[in-house]
């Protein structure tokens, strides 16, 4: 399979961003789970297996800025048909750096394969594991590419009390990777503050191709 994709990644994490000079880089997908779309700064990648050509032409054929056009609905519906895959949302992907030591809170892991939030995470990455603190759940596995990502959930009776950023910074504390990962939704404007208070900053957007 491709190491494209996690070679663009592992760039961006550094700081190193494909030039913005409104191309499109379009590579294959680096597993058969993984296919979508990044758009950087002025440049969009498009990892997937379909027809670079097709890809090409359906860009230059949709009805938009060009900088935008790989993120437009009617580029991104096209796709999902020839592909034959669906997707959820355009998330913000954002990444921060690891960090030593134990995590700032307590927190409990929970090793139950079939409990709901453990299996619901398996679909979409490998490696899961899962921690459990007082009104609030972390879960960091595999996803894109091999990367490590993080989620973080909150209770709604104990919000607004940092547990959200406490979450996503022992995130940092816990991954085994240089960084970790992580996508927000942009209208989820208290998660998008949430991670960028936990030091996570801002290198793309995203579209995930998900397989029936």
């Amino acid at each position: 399979m491709s190491n494209e994709v996690a070679r663009i990644l592992a760039a961006a994490a550094d700081g190193e961003f494909p030039p913005p000079d409104g191309s499109t880089t379009v590579v294959p997908q680096p597993n058969p789970r993984d296919a979508g779309v990044l758009a950087f700064t002025a440049h969009s990648v498009v990892f997937t297996d379909a027809d670079p050509e097709w890809i090409r032409a359906e860009l230059a054929a949709t009805s938009s800025d060009p900088l935008a056009a790989s993120m437009n609905p009617v580029f991104l519906a096209a796709l999902m048909a020839r592909t034959g895959r669906r997707m959820h949302t355009i998330d913000l992907l954002t990444v921060a750096g690891a960090l030593p030591g134990p995590p700032p809170l307590e927190l409990r892991e929970i090793e139950d394969p079939e409990h709901p939030r453990v299996a619901r995470a398996l679909k979409f990455r490998d490696e899961v594991r899962v921690w459990a603190a007082d009104g609030g759940v972390l879960i960091l596995g595999r996803g894109v590419a091999g990367r490590w990502e993080a989620a973080i959930e909150v209770d709604e009776e104990v919000r607004h009390r940092g547990l959200g950023r406490a979450l996503a910074t022992a995130a940092r504390h816990l991954t085994p990777g240089g960084v970790v990962w992580a996508q927000q939704s942009p209208g989820n404007a208290r998660s998008v503050r949430v991670f960028q208070a936990a030091g996570f900053r801002p290198v793309a957007s995203e579209a995930l191709l998900v397989a029936h």
